[in-house]
């Protein structure tokens, strides 16, 4: 199996910063490697690895407040009311009193390799079809991934002996840890215990486990991080035997079968690169949870945002290429995680508003309690957070047709995610308002004042939301009528879509607030993420406001003045791709590749700062909403597919085999000039409605498993 290590690309960076270091990882445990042949640094980490540092407080109590809120909102006194919940809040607990984050996500420790034999000619470089990293000098290889078959960190050395020690990551921790670090001859034990103030639940440690085993080649290295503290002679006797190569084949054969679903042929193109890398990336931090922030890799006490998971974008984006490249088992770790922080939903949604039903913060952890906002950042606002899972229930079902998901795990988080809205939207004059609301993290006119009323967001996300229980309710033959008309009366009473005075897809459906166009976020363009909105497709007038809206919001990416975040660039671009914008999307594929993608082929948040995998969802979900385009499927069962809706002239030849349209319809695509080839394959009879990419449409019928070729 070494023979087979083929890395998919070569540097020769050798560095000390973690940041910049090749990343391994089977979602449970991640590894960053990097160093010199001087020293060869591992620093390792663990999904579970979140330091106590902040404890969780219930959501401040301010449903008694809401009436006083919707008046001060009413008046224009956005401030006022952003300030009046933070106020409540510290009377009720003083811990409120500063800003309050979720737990950190931490690094588990740093092995160092010291060779006998360092020498010149460095080169590094990471296999994405395996997961092995390799870093090698004259007469030197280091091989290393982390086995999903057995859950360990492996690492070979050929050609050298040397030395390993273990110790914590480098800085220091935000509250203390105490350490020990225990050698059994060769083998290590490092384990680490959280000495602050605890609570109820709260992590109470963490061991590393290492065995040094020298070889005739050179030194075999296992190492696995477990939450908790076990003794460090079973932590050791946990650990697998087994050769490297042994090892390497159990793990390759799922990791390959995972990365090798499709596979992207853009004839050399930066982008053909980077869509590997980022679908390498989520593969391999998605593991019992979804890739966090920063994925399943930290060398840090104090990640920026505490890395866990954002969900006013953040986490959307990584997981966005998730159903269309064919791997829909890494997505149920995002619905078991829900699971585990229902309550805390709920129980946000009962304190927050009085309502039933859901209320997801847009920062997650170790908790789901709504704890983190201030006078600016009034996320106790931002009430869209479960709609907008919702919509991944929505998109894991259409692209597998599951129905026991459906009705055992979708359609209980949509109905109750429907319940809070059913109870918050005040209905007046025939019309639906969402007070208090909010648009992901952007002011209006900038203004500097975050808190608003009737986000075009929340109407789109309610809306997206009770449609797709209508669907699904009518797919399972389940309906209620009690709970039917319920939706189809609030869905009814949402307002149109603003057009603005520049004839643009206007960010709040209240014409009291102005557009501003120089932000990351573009959640107005929320629809255009996923499956659409029939509204778009209706009326012309509205498709060019989104056009317009895209075109806006471009301009100032595109300048010198746009840096932050760059996954919301790729969001953009998938809402141009969706549009049809070729060059636009393309304009935005081309900023995120220049300016978000370090040598180590690991993306940033900022621009070539802050090591982030938000992007590494985002860009390949670019890459295949300029090739593929799909609509919902409705209760009908027909499928409604767009083919090459965005290619750019940068592309004139290529090909992609294995994406996945919503029905679910499997496409292989090859294009030329004046050319083009589809192959869609479904798993049971269907109609499908294709675009060609001469702009016709035609309507055929896939026959279970059989291929159904398509040309000019």
């Amino acid at each position: 199996m070494q023979s087979n290590v083929n890395p998919s690309f070569r540097d020769a960076v050798a560095t000390e910063d973690w940041e910049h270091a090749l990343i391994s990882g089977n979602g449970r445990q991640g590894v960053l490697c990097y160093g010199s042949p001087a020293a060869l640094r591992f620093t390792l980490a663990h999904e579970d690895l979140f330091q106590p540092v902040t404890e969780p407080l219930p959501a401040p109590l301010t449903a008694p407040l809401l009436p006083r809120l919707r008046e001060l909102l009413a008046a224009d006194r956005f401030r006022d009311a952003a300030r009046e919940v933070c106020d409540l809040a510290v009377r009720e607990h003083s811990g409120y009193g500063q800003t309050r984050w979720i737990d950190p996500l931490i690094g588990a420790g740093t092995l160092t390799f010291t060779p006998a034999n360092p020498g010149d000619g460095y080169r590094r470089g990471t296999d994405f079809a395996t997961g092995v990293v390799r870093q090698e000098w004259a007469g030197v290889t280091v091989d290393a991934f982390v086995s999903r078959a057995a859950d360990v960190l492996v690492v070979r050395v050929n050609g050298t002996d040397g030395t390993v020690v273990a110790g914590p990551i480098d800085g220091e921790p935000e509250q203390p840890v105490d350490y020990s670090v225990e050698r059994c001859g060769d083998d290590l034990v490092l384990t680490g215990r959280f000495a602050g103030p605890t609570w109820a639940g709260a992590l109470d440690g963490w061991t590393l486990a290492v065995r040094v085993e020298r070889t005739k080649e050179g030194v075999l290295i296992v190492a696995r991080t477990v939450t908790g503290t076990p003794s460090p002679s079973d932590a050791l006797a946990a650990l697998p035997h087994g050769g490297f190569d042994e090892l390497l084949e159990e793990h390759a054969t799922r990791h390959r079968d995972l990365f090798g679903r499709v596979e992207l042929d853009l004839g050399g193109h930066r982008a053909q690169q980077l869509f590997d890398a980022g679908r390498y990336a989520i593969i391999s931090s998605t593991g019992t949870r979804p890739p966090t922030l920063q994925g399943v890799w930290s060398g840090t006490w104090s990640p920026p945002w505490r890395s866990g998971w954002t969900i006013d974008g953040n986490l959307q984006a990584a997981l966005l290429a998730v159903h269309p490249t064919g791997t829909p088992e890494l997505m149920p770790p995002l619905f078991d995680l829900l699971d585990d922080l229902r309550d805390d939903f709920r129980e946000n949604a009962r304190r927050l508003y009085g309502l039933p039903g859901l209320f997801a913060p847009a920062h997650l952890g170790t908790h789901g309690r709504q704890n983190h906002f201030g006078p600016v950042w009034c996320l106790t606002f931002w009430t869209a957070g479960a709609a907008w899972l919702a919509r991944l229930y929505l998109e894991h079902w259409q692209h597998t047709g599951d129905l026991e998901f459906l009705r055992e795990r979708a359609l209980p988080f949509l109905r109750e995610a429907a319940e809070f809205h059913l109870a918050f939207a005040e209905i007046r004059d025939g019309r639906a308002h969402f007070s208090p609301s909010y648009s992901p993290e952007n002011d209006p006119g900038g203004s500097g004042a975050q808190a608003s009323v009737d986000a075009t967001l929340d109407v789109q996300a309610v809306g997206a939301l009770l449609r797709g229980l209508l669907t699904v309710t009518e797919v399972l033959g389940s309906p209620s009528d009690d709970d039917q008309i319920r939706w189809k009366s609030l869905l009814a009473a949402l307002p149109p879509m603003r057009v603005n005075d520049a004839g643009e897809l206007a960010e709040w459906i209240d014409p009291r607030f102005p557009d501003n166009h120089e932000h990351r976020h573009c959640s107005h363009l929320y629809p255009l993420y996923y499956g659409g909105d029939p509204a778009f497709d209706e009326d012309p007038a509205l498709r060019a406001a989104a056009v317009r809206a895209v075109r806006a919001r471009l301009r100032w990416w595109l300048s010198e003045a746009s840096d932050e975040m760059g996954y919301g660039l790729a969001l953009l671009g998938v809402a141009a791709a969706n549009l049809g914008l070729a060059e636009e999307a393309y304009a935005a594929l081309t900023r995120i590749s220049e300016a978000y993608w370090r040598p180590n082929m690991a993306p940033t948040h900022n621009r070539d700062h802050m090591f982030n995998v938000d992007l590494a969802g985002g860009l390949p979900a670019l890459v295949v909403a300029m090739l593929l385009r799909s609509r919902d499927v409705g209760a009908d069962g027909v499928a409604r597919i767009d083919l090459l809706p965005a290619l750019p002239t940068a592309w004139p030849t290529g090909s992609v085999r294995g994406l996945v349209a919503r029905g679910p319809v499997t496409v292989d695509l090859t294009w030329s000039p004046g050319r083009w080839e589809a192959v869609l394959t479904s798993r049971t009879d269907r109609t499908v409605q294709v675009g060609r990419p001469t702009g016709t449409t035609e309507t055929i019928r896939l026959r279970a498993g059989r291929p159904f070729h398509l040309n000019p």
